[in-house]
């Protein structure tokens, strides 16, 4: 508005002033009232311009509402000034309409734009050549009662164009709608126009008046004309055209309205390969609830800082997320409705992703499944609708599973615990309404219960056989994953209907859809919070219905562009922010610091304390030292809020690199841009905006800094989009072995494995006639029903290995440094290490355990004291690992033992492969770890300098025999949206031999082998730790090779016979007398004492308590290590009288409590 400005108590500068607006009715009236002289009437603006060589009066804007608006109270007199102009107004109008092949009617009204109420925005639109204002020709909104208006001037014309409105559907329940935006930059995808569904009550009465005006002979105008006040001043309105006035060049100059288009700005991001080398992210959110979805359809789901759905980071094999199953019932063929995770390649598919919405494209089989994914901006919810079309000549049915695992607890929690808090979900079958609610039991009175909803109604066609399953181990079935889960087996016709205080949570909705020929079933698959039970159920009821379900995207859209315009952004920024949501959601290191930087770091997350960071956040850099370069600053800190309203977390830094002496002028416009924002009040805050001087840090400080940021941009390596359009270059693709499903073998004759017999046997396994093994013998596909394991440790070391051949090993705590990763899943067992044997003349290849990678044949498991076996026998090739660790080194020997049954000659390559940790969370340490080969023994290293604590230690690989190839980057050897079942490294003739810093960390070994026929030969590979890489060097140095793997072995054994012989018990039960003697001992010792981990829990914590219990079993067995426990307990006391409840080695951090209990554990033990 113009006029007054009541904040600022003045007048305001400005004029609205021009005879060819609204002002000329206030102007006519106050001077007919004596309010103001007649002379007034002339200092009204009169710039002409010229439309067809007719002379027009010029308006701010261009709008119908200036020209008309008048005309609907005021008499018109022929050829008049003001006559000529409304004539030639309406007429450019015309012209501008038919130039854009739109209807035409141009006038301020409401366009595709709303606030955070969802009520539209509004503002003057008009035509080019007619307006003094610029950019008209950027916007094309069409507003129904501007024809209205031109009813008064053109009245066949606008008739005619009012019905071409309502037939391109602006005809709604009160009349034409307020306006139909055509214009692009406010267009949802894949539309052409937005109709701007409300009614403004001016802009009806206004039309009103002009019909009025049309079909009753101008009875307001009459009226007008009639009060004796007024027609003294009618002349005024006849003012003649001027024969001669310079013309105002400003609108000559416009250009041609096909030319004012702006920049066009690539609205869509498609993505049809999908195993690119960097994932591609959509974030779509509400402000609390939030969604991420990548290319493949992995991402989460979460509410505030809450984890709705289960997802961890990992670049590689990217498998978490909500998920469709789809199944063609008469084929029995499965597939899903993203990429992953059955990682089916389909004659077409893609994903789409625009501003406020993700889509996938999928055609398989004759169907074609088109997934729109939404967060409402209303609920909070999110809206999966899948599109399944039947493109065959024949009626089919389709079976439709929906998955998700179910978290409702913070992410962090959720992964350092996964089982225990498994444990607090509760689920419920809400059948009527085809839902599942899920909630977590609370802990405490005060905790806040939140409640989760699962949904699926379908639309359009008719459904039957729907069933639930909320528990993960019956979905997955025990072995198995998600890429080929039990549920799809093709004896599954029904989900298990299990519900309540299942173990392993998720939600699982399956139904079977019948469509005809053509037919089109529309299948919204909903996913919600509330705070209640009762509010999750209206949820439920609420998106059932398909019209209010429709909201969300018809809302979703507008919400996105509501945020853009709250932070003053454009759809070209929000794609960049996504650009670089996506490097620092899955690190890219073409966006990080060099190689070399991040091998250079020596200094760990302590040291960012002092800048005000605290290193658990991601963080993001910028460095800038030119004040000519501020834009790029101005974009991030825009980019950290659209991040933060998105969900994503993340410091920003923001180092001023000023060396031109400008510094201060440098950091007064940072931090000026910072302070004007929404961001003003994060500055140095957690999740906030951190603006440093550069010079004030010291080259560590820096050095640490840009090797732990997940994206580094610099004003000197040009503007932002030149930024992330840089790539390092790709390493040159490796050469391919020949497919080895074409080259399978058929299964040789092997004679059986002899089963001797076993004591105290079960239908999977038994004890060994002397007692001092567990056998299992592993029949394919019948597993035991959880995975049994075997602690092998040492006092500082050790590894848990399951009966499949899963394991992860630690050093000095299992908790805190672990060096492979810690799954706590039963159900699908996964591993952190891995072997593989590969047939080089084939190409076939196969683990020497049952898992990951099993073979057709039998495996047999034997857990023995302190070692491990690993029998198989397929291809005349006989094969025996053999785990161990060493008795006082942290290191862990794999001993494989082939043998060449057959005639022929054999070469063979086997590959043991880690995925590195060096820290309690893969997704913690990955981002920092870094790899090379020692110069002094030749074998990998690793170390996390990153880690508070265990900053110096290095962990190792190593094989006894020279190395034909390695990779220290998984998502070489695992590929990308790869398995452990097929990685993508075994399909390679050689792996590429890549280490250093910035990569997805692990050590993958090959080794060549050549049996002759009958021979026999043992390879021996290292894996362990030590405090620095001279201790490493030397433990790879001393145990290297099968004669030290023997000694060792032997030393161990000695151990184990010595301390497990000490007592020995003889009872009319064998099962008491089996345990009793050795193995009970041997749990106490190895699982509860020196690992103090196991497969359910790995907490690696001393329990002042805990331990004290056990070592009071070791008392005979074991007497000085229980008298040394006693002793570091007694150490552990206050002096006020109570003691330290738990601590973790090496450094002693715990907690200390008033529990009473210690107390009497000491009194007891001692």
């Amino acid at each position: 508005p113009i006029g007054y400005n009541a904040d600022e108590h003045r007048l305001d500068a400005a004029f609205y002033d021009l005879l060819a607006s609204e002002m000329r009715l206030t102007n006519f009236v106050v001077i007919a009232q004596g309010q103001v002289p007649q002379d007034s009437w002339f200092a009204l603006g009169r710039l002409l311009t010229s439309n067809a060589g007719v002379p027009v009066l010029l308006s701010w804007s261009g709008s119908m509402f200036e020209y008309l608006m008048p005309l609907l109270v005021m008499p018109s007199y022929e050829g008049t000034l003001l006559d000529q102009t409304c004539q030639a107004a309406v007429n450019r109008q015309i012209e501008h309409g038919n130039l854009l092949g739109l209807p035409w009617g141009v006038s301020e009204s409401a366009y595709s734009a709303m606030d955070a109420h969802f009520n539209y925005q509004y503002r003057a639109f008009g035509v080019p050549g007619l307006g003094l204002k610029r950019g008209l020709g950027e916007e094309r909104v069409v507003a129904p009662y501007a024809s209205a208006l031109a009813l008064m001037v053109e009245p066949t014309a606008a008739c005619r164009n009012l019905q071409r409105l309502a037939t391109l559907g602006l005809s709604g329940r009160f009349g034409l709608y307020e306006a139909v935006d055509y214009s692009e930059a406010r267009l949802p995808p894949g539309q052409s126009s937005v109709v701007i569904r409300s009614f403004m009550a001016h802009h009806q009465g206004m039309s009103f008046l002009a019909l009025t005006a049309l079909l009753l002979n101008k009875p307001m105008q009459r009226r007008f004309a009639s009060d004796p006040q007024f027609q003294a001043s009618m002349l005024l309105l006849q003012e003649r055209v001027p024969k001669t006035a310079a013309p105002y060049l400003h609108t000559l100059q416009a250009p041609n309205v096909n030319d004012a288009e702006p920049a066009s700005e690539t609205r869509l991001r498609v993505f049809s390969e999908p195993n690119r080398r960097h994932p591609a992210v959509q974030l779509l959110s509400n402000g609390r609830y939030h969604v991420m979805v990548n290319h493949v359809g992995s991402g989460y789901s979460q509410r505030n800082d809450m984890a709705v759905t289960r997802w961890r980071e990992d670049a590689s094999r990217d498998d978490l997320g909500s998920f469709c199953y789809l199944r063609d019932v008469a084929s029995g063929a499965c597939w899903s409705s993203t990429y992953q995770p059955t990682r089916h390649r389909s004659k077409h598919q893609e994903a789409i992703f625009s501003d406020g919405r993700a889509e996938f494209r999928i055609r398989e089989r004759d169907f074609d499944c088109h997934t729109e994914i939404a967060v409402s901006p209303e609920d909070d919810i999110e809206l999966r609708r899948l599109h399944l079309t039947n493109h065959g000549d024949e009626p089919r049915t389709l079976e439709l599973t929906s998955y998700a695992e179910v978290v409702l607890a913070p992410a962090m929690s959720d992964a350092l615990h996964p089982a225990f808090s498994k444990l607090f979900i509760q689920t419920e079958l809400i059948r009527p309404l085809q839902a599942i609610l899920c909630t977590r039991r609370p802990r405490a009175l005060q905790d806040a219960v939140p409640w989760m909803c699962h949904v699926l109604a379908v639309h359009g066609a008719d459904i039957d056989a729907v069933s639930y399953e909320t528990d993960r181990a019956r979905f997955i079935g025990r072995g198995r994953t998600l890429g080929a889960p039990a549920a799809l087996d093709p004896d599954s016709k029904a989900l298990s209907d299990s519900a309540g205080a299942v173990l392993d949570p998720i939600v699982a909705i399956r139904c079977r859809i019948a469509l005809l020929p053509g037919q089109t079933a529309t299948v919204d698959l909903v996913t919600g919070v509330a705070n209640s039970r009762d509010a999750c159920l209206q949820l439920v009821a609420k998106y059932r219905d398909r019209h209010l379900a429709d909201r969300v995207f018809d809302l979703a859209w507008p919400h996105s562009q509501v945020l853009l315009r709250q932070l003053n952004g454009s759809l070209a920024d929000a794609r960049l922010f996504e650009q670089m949501a996506a490097s620092v959601i899955y690190p890219n290191a073409s966006l990080r610091a060099s190689a070399a930087l991040l091998a250079g770091n020596r200094r760990n997350q302590s040291g960012l304390w002092g800048q005000g960071l605290s290193g658990d956040l991601p963080i993001v850099l910028v460095q800038i030292g030119d004040p000519a370069n501020i834009q790029l600053v101005k974009q991030m800190v825009l980019a950290h809020a659209y991040w933060r309203q998105k969900g994503l977390a993340l410091d920003l830094v923001i180092w001023n690199e000023d060396q031109a002496g400008y510094r201060q002028q440098l950091q007064e416009l940072i931090m000026g841009i910072v302070a004007s924002g929404s961001e003003a009040t994060l500055l140095d805050r957690p999740g906030g905006i951190f603006v440093r001087p550069a010079q004030q840090l010291s080259e560590e400080d820096r050095i640490l800094t840009l090797s732990v940021a997940r994206l580094v941009l610099n004003d000197s390596h040009g503007t932002l989009a030149e930024q992330l359009r840089r790539h390092r270059q790709p390493a040159a693709p490796p050469a391919l072995l020949a497919d080895p499903a074409q080259t399978r073998p058929t299964p040789s004759r092997q004679p059986p494995m002899d089963e001797p017999a076993l004591m105290l046997a079960n239908p999977y396994g038994g004890f060994s006639a002397d007692g001092r093994e567990y056998v299992i013998p592993l029949i394919p596909g019948k597993p035991p029903p959880a995975p049994w394991v075997n602690i092998i440790a040492n006092p500082l070391f050790g590894s848990v290995v399951s009966e499949a051949g899963s394991a992860y090993t630690w050093y000095q705590n299992a908790h805190e440094y672990r060096l492979t990763p810690w799954h706590n899943d039963p159900v699908a067992d996964p591993s952190g290490e891995a072997f593989y044997l590969r047939d080089e003349d084939s190409g076939h290849y196969w683990s020497p355990t049952p898992r990951p990678c099993p073979g057709p044949g039998r495996y047999r498991t034997r857990h023995g004291f302190g070692y491990s076996v690993f029998e198989y026998a397929d291809h005349d090739l006989g094969s025996e690992l053999w785990v161990h660790v060493a008795l006082e080194a942290p290191v862990k020997f794999s001993r494989l033992k082939l043998h060449n049954r057959s005639a022929r000659k054999r070469r063979l390559t086997v590959t043991c492969f880690a995925e590195w940790v060096l820290g309690d969370l893969r997704g913690k340490t990955a981002l920092h770890v870094v790899s090379e080969i020692d110069p002094v023994s030749g074998a990998l290293f690793a170390r996390n300098s990153y880690a508070v604590e265990f900053s110096t230690q290095v962990a190792f690989l190593d094989c006894d025999l020279p190395r034909q190839g390695f990779t220290c980057d998984r998502s070489e050897f695992i590929g990308h949206n790869g398995t452990d079942q097929a990685p993508a490294g075994l399909r390679q003739a050689r792996l590429s031999g890549r280490t250093g810093g910035g990569l997805d960390p692990c050590a993958a070994l090959q080794v060549s082998v050549q049996l002759e026929p009958g021979e026999q030969r043992e390879v021996v590979f290292l894996l362990g730790a030590a405090p620095d890489a001279p201790a490493a060097s030397r433990y790879v140095q001393q145990y290297r090779g099968l004669q030290a793997a023997m000694e060792e072995f032997d030393k161990a054994q000695a151990y184990w016979r010595r301390t497990l012989d000490t007592v020995q018990i003889e009872t009319p039960e064998p099962s008491l007398d089996v345990l009793a003697n050795g193995w009970l001992m041997y749990q106490v010792i190895a699982c509860r004492f020196w690992a103090r981990s196991g497969f359910y829990q790995s907490g690696g914590a001393i329990g002042f308590r805990d331990q004290l219990q056990d070592s009071m079993a070791m008392l005979h067995a074991a007497p000085q290590a229980a008298r040394q426990h006693l002793l570091a307990c007694a150490a552990h006391q206050y002096v006020e009288g109570d003691v330290q409840h738990w601590w973790h080695p090496p450094l002693q951090r715990g907690v200390r409590t008033r529990c009473s209990d210690d107390l009497l554990w000491l009194a007891l033990a001692t």
